[in-house]
């Protein structure tokens, strides 16, 4: 594990379903959750339009951790657009696997409308979980920095 630098605060991206998890996080902004600055929300139309190269793009770009978001399997806006996009992360983990990038630093969730408080502790328990790696460095792009 790396040696943590005090200053130290991650670049999330989260991907969000715009039926569900999107409203989740209107949910917990509304309702005064708090979750870390940091993390970068994008608005997808669903979770399965987020394409695998989006989330080794966000490494590449600088981010230290990617979460997707989505609506509960069975739940999907686009009936089974969430199947999807399981099938193809899991596919994705195993590539980071070979990258050598930690699987820690990406995640899959399933948060409803209502479910703002768990939108919230997700993207904190995340958030922690990914100050503990450190930064990435394996995929990172130096033209991409300050």
């Amino acid at each position: 594990m790396q040696e943590i630098k005090k200053d130290y605060k991650p670049l999330i991206v989260a991907f969000c379903c715009n039926w569900c998890s999107y409203a989740g996080a209107d949910l917990a902004g509304s309702s005064r959750l708090s979750y870390p600055a940091e993390v970068k929300i994008i608005r997808v139309p669903c979770s399965c339009r987020v394409n695998p190269t989006f989330i080794l793009k966000a490494f590449q770009r600088g981010a230290d951790g990617v979460i997707i978001c989505g609506c509960h399997p069975g739940d999907c806006h686009y009936t089974s657009g969430n199947y999807f996009a399981r099938r193809r992360m899991s596919l994705l983990f195993s590539m980071l696997d070979y990258l050598g990038i930690e699987r820690e630093r990406t995640r899959v969730e399933w948060v409803s409308a209502a479910e703002g408080a768990k939108f919230s502790a997700v993207m904190n328990d995340f958030a922690k979980t990914v100050t503990e790696l450190g930064e990435n460095k394996r995929l990172e792009d130096l033209r991409c920095k300050n």
